[in-house]
């Protein structure tokens, strides 16, 4: 694997670099946002970094919360928060570059220091779809992962899909649908789910972690499916279940020099009471969900799979890293289901356990994120 670490134990000013661990937000994926958060802080190397958690409320305000990782771990089906009671704090603009500020109430703002890289560790709106990226572009401050289009493209999977189909890959058949066009036109919509044909999925088209997803066995459950995803989204997605394949996912990661690198892929397999990988098969596991990594593929299927996935990832300009997420058919052709440009990061998660098969431990991807973000511009520089 590539070398990206330059001289990471001090800048110029005899300092190391300071890592500000964004996480929380305002969608439904906060409790998640903050295990991969915990996850993170525990893995990152605190004598090569300066680390500042930072913590966004489910009400959007943003906190210097504590740098204890053991409280962001799951609590068996209890997912933890942002302590929004904590001091607010904020990004300022200063003369060499932009100051986290910790703004107490009737006191002297008191300023943490310069931060040299915000790791957003936030998953869905207000966090992975390109706005806080869009912040920090406009503060001149480097960051971990995707910039705004491919986080914004990343995020909606129905525009995701138009970008990837222009790029020559498949993508599974599906079909759109409003909030609004389901109370103008019942009867059409009802119609264009049915043509798609049964057995399909609805999801929110800008949501992750499988929320607000249903499967949809006959035309009896359209209505109760739409509803589920648009208590996520206004904007639903239906697409075809692709019956008989294997849900197979890879992790693509950038490089300094050179296309991104990709992992070997892993196999998700679940049983029980889980149709699919729904939100309890992926973060609350039990002996009904079994990964294989790496998957039992053919060497040829393998290497066009990995190859497919670095060309999504190139399709819609990602940096840093990616999760490719794939339908293998019964007869070995491909199909891209989505691409995740910030794939969560705790302890069940596909994308570290792709990494450490492929041989990179999870302090060292964290370690390679990091350095990737120091070294990119910002802007269009």
């Amino acid at each position: 694997m590539n070398d990206t670490s330059p001289d990471k134990t001090a800048d110029q000013h005899g300092r190391k670099p300071r890592v500000a661990v964004v996480f929380g937000g305002r969608s439904s994926e906060h409790g998640i946002s903050c295990v991969t958060a915990g996850s993170v802080l525990a893995a990152i190397d605190r004598e090569a970094y300066d680390v500042v958690p930072v913590g966004i409320a489910t009400d959007g305000r943003w906190v210097l919360e504590a740098d204890e990782p053991g409280r962001l771990a799951i609590r068996g089906k209890d997912l933890p928060e942002v302590d929004a009671d904590r001091s607010p704090v904020a990004l300022m603009g200063a003369t060499t570059g932009t100051d986290l500020v910790v703004t107490e109430p009737s006191s002297v703002p008191s300023v943490i220091g310069e931060v040299d890289v915000v790791f957003p560790l936030l998953h869905g709106p207000w966090g992975e779809d390109g706005t806080l990226q869009g912040m920090l572009e406009m503060a001149g401050v480097r960051y971990v992962g995707s910039g705004v289009l491919a986080s914004a493209v990343g995020m909606d999977k129905a525009f995701m899909k138009v970008v990837l189909q222009s790029a020559g890959l498949p993508v599974t058949p599906g079909i759109v649908v409003t909030r609004a066009e389901l109370e103008q036109d019942p009867v059409g919509v009802r119609a264009r789910v049915e043509e798609l044909g049964f057995p399909s999925f609805a999801k929110p088209a800008r949501a992750g972690s499988s929320m607000g997803i249903s499967k949809v066995h006959d035309a009896s459950e359209i209505e109760d499916a739409l509803e589920e995803a648009f208590r996520h989204d206004p904007k639903v997605l239906v697409e075809q279940s692709m019956e008989g394949a294997r849900e197979v996912e890879c992790g693509v990661l950038g490089t300094l020099e050179g296309p991104a690198e990709t992992s070997r892929p892993g196999e998700v397999r679940t049983g029980g009471d889980h149709e699919f990988y729904d939100f309890e098969a992926k973060y609350l596991a039990d002996q009904h969900t079994e990964i294989d990594i790496p998957a039992d593929l053919p060497a040829e299927v393998e290497q066009q799979l990995r190859a497919m996935a670095v060309r999504a990832f190139e399709a819609l300009s990602c940096e840093g890293l990616a999760r490719v997420d794939f339908f293998v058919m019964p007869d070995g052709s491909l199909v891209i289901n989505e691409l995740n440009t910030m794939p969560g990061f705790t302890p069940t998660s596909m994308y570290p356990q792709l990494w450490a098969a492929t041989g990179m431990a999870y302090p060292e991807l964290v370690d390679r994120l990091v350095q990737l973000a120091l070294r990119r511009d910002t802007g269009l520089r």
